[in-house]
Formats: structure tokens, sequence, C-alpha cells
């Protein structure tokens, strides 16, 4: 089949992110319980609690927002995201959507191993995120059927294994930096390398430790730095020595509460990830957005072009080099008019 790459022009990457961000209705959160949640490894929990924002009214046309690993609903609140796309006219509006942003498993106000059982929690994997998911907007929220599902990062992963397992849930998706293809090469071995240096840290204890262990903070920071941020960004910001030490200062200097092995088990839940064998299974459009200088998504390798021929309707808007490489699409004014006007083409089907 026919894939259309779109490339944003020069222009397009140049419009400020600091301008004017349209204001949207307050985001509201709730809370619901799914019983006898079965995860991938046949372990069973017989309550597992998942939470949600979200924005607009039930009645409106219901659109579903994943969010990255580590992140929850409150991370795509801000002024360069939800301003720019939930806004009066914008293109997922919030008098029109009704925008529904789960916690996935493990993060936030949803269960996760921190709550009592640490290191007796189901190490849990992204099917079974999705599957949670699913279940929040079924049987939780009444859903029987959305207009889009779209993500960013984990949440773009998210999205693909949500296109295939339940492919008649939603009538279009847009996964945003992320591929369609196994969790390998440098972005595997980059997570490998966190995970290990936080387990093999002494107060870690195997995950039985008493204070949060500080080794955490600094593997995440050399992980982000590494795989986030855009080359020619940095360059940018710390084209010296002493200025780079102030960046790097200033990362170390943000407060992180994040628990060990919250951590741990989120960044290890991408390890099986691999959509690549199920993309046939997917019915619904697909607008895949990534950066060309995206780290972890690399498009020089040719493997997201070569997967995205085996999705019956998809289309791909690439980004230029010169954001912040992975982080571009936390951006939504850098593609936010492509996703309306794609979205209008879409039909929507009846739920």
């Amino acid at each position: 089949m026919t894939i259309w790459k779109v490339l944003a022009v020069s222009a397009f990457v140049s419009f400020s992110t600091a301008g004017f961000a349209a204001d949207y209705p307050a985001p509201k959160q709730g809370v619901w319980v799914a019983k006898e949640f079965k995860f991938h490894t046949g372990e069973v929990l017989p309550e597992v609690r998942l939470a949600y924002t979200t924005i607009g009214e039930p009645s409106g046309i219901p659109v579903v927002l994943l969010h990255g690993t580590g992140q929850t609903a409150q991370s795509l609140l801000t002024p360069n995201f939800a301003g720019e796309l939930f806004g009066e006219g914008q293109a997922l509006d919030a008098k029109k959507y009704y925008v529904v942003i789960p916690d996935a498993l493990g993060h936030g106000r949803s269960s996760k191993p921190s709550d009592a059982l640490k290191t007796k929690f189901p190490k849990y994997n992204y099917a079974d995120m999705v599957d949670a998911q699913y279940r929040l907007l079924g049987e939780g929220l009444g859903l029987k059927r959305v207009r889009l599902v779209i993500g960013n990062s984990m949440g773009g992963m998210h999205v693909w294994l949500f296109g295939a397992m339940y492919p008649g849930f939603m009538d279009a998706l847009v996964p945003m930096a992320s591929q369609p293809t196994a969790m390998a090469a440098r972005n595997y071995m980059m997570r490998k390398i966190m995970l290990e240096t936080i387990k093999r840290d002494p107060e870690y204890a195997g995950g039985n430790y008493t204070t949060q262990p500080g080794i955490v903070k600094y593997a995440a920071t050399f992980y982000q730095l590494a795989t986030n941020g855009g080359t020619l960004n940095y360059q940018r910001m710390a084209p010296t020595g002493p200025q780079a030490e102030k960046v790097v200062d200033a990362r170390l200097a943000v407060p992180f509460n994040a628990d060990a092995n919250d951590f741990v088990w989120a960044w290890s839940s991408s390890s099986d990830y691999d959509p690549e064998p199920l993309l046939g299974k997917i019915e619904a459009p697909v607008l895949l957005i990534n950066a060309a200088d995206d780290e972890r998504n690399p498009p020089e390798t040719g493997l997201t072009e070569a997967a995205m021929k085996k999705v019956k309707n998809g289309q791909v808007l690439l980004i230029p080099a010169g954001q912040q490489g992975h982080g571009t699409t936390g951006n939504a004014k850098l593609y936010a008019e492509q996703l309306r006007e794609w979205l209008r083409s879409i039909p929507q089907r009846a739920g």
C-alpha cells in the first residue's frame, strides 16, 4: 500500500512556543476500580485502581490521550500541549470532544508497586497497560467506541497496541514519538543500563529499601539527556563546557520524587514491546507523528518506513530536525493544524 510521508516546512518549525495558548474547560479527576485484573504473567489482583482525568463533557465525542513513561495525565496539561489542542476551535476542542486521559497502570494515582505490594506487585507489560485502559474506558466510563486514540512516547507505543488489540474501538489512531517495531538497539540498551544501575546499587536492596535510593535520580537524568532533547537543541543550549555544566546542574536540582520500584517497573514494562506482527489487525486509519531527530526512534534505520507498509491506511508526519528530538511532539503547535485536517478526513462511525 502507499504510505504518504508529510514533511513539515521550515516555516512551520519556526513558530514560537511561547505565544497564546487557548483556554479549555477545567480538568476533572476520577478513579475506577477494575475487579479481578489478570496480568500477562497469569497473576490476578482482586482490585486494580485506575485513575483518569477528563476535559469536556461526557456528552462530547470521546477522545483518548495516553501519556509517556513515568508521567501522568497531569504532564499533558501544559500550555504547549493541551493549550494548543483543547481550546475552542482547536484540533481537539474540548467543547466538542470529551477528552479522557488515563493515568497508566503503574503510574500516578493508578495502582503501582509503592501502594503496598512493592516487589510483589505483578511485573506488567504494555499489553497489560492497554488492557487496563480499555477496561477503564469500556467498563468504567461506558464508552463503546471513541473517535481517536492519541498518545506520546510510551503513550504512542500504547496506541499501536490499542489499535491491534481492540481494532473496532476507534475511528482513528495517532501514535507520536514512537515506532511500530520491537524495543531494541540503543533504546533498549540505554534502558537496560539505566535499570541495572539502579538494581545493582546496594541502597536498592533488591527493591526492599527503607529509604529511596539516590541513584535513581542520576540514572534517570543520564537516560533523559542521552535519549531526549535533540542534538541541535542541546548545542544551542550549551555550546561551551560551562554552559553544559549549568544544564546538568539545573536538571539535577529539580526535585525527583519517583519511587524506585515504581520507576523500575514502569521502565521495564517496554522490554517485550513489539507491535509489528500485529499491524495487519489495525483497522483504523493511522497518522504517525515523529521527529526526524528522535533519539529513541531514529527514522534513518528504515524500520518504521518498512513497518508502515503493513498498515492498511497509514500516513507519516515527520517534523524536521532542530526542535527537541524525542521531546518534539510535546509541542503541539508543530502539528496541530495537520492533525485537525487529517481528523476531518476520517469518517466518524457510530458508537
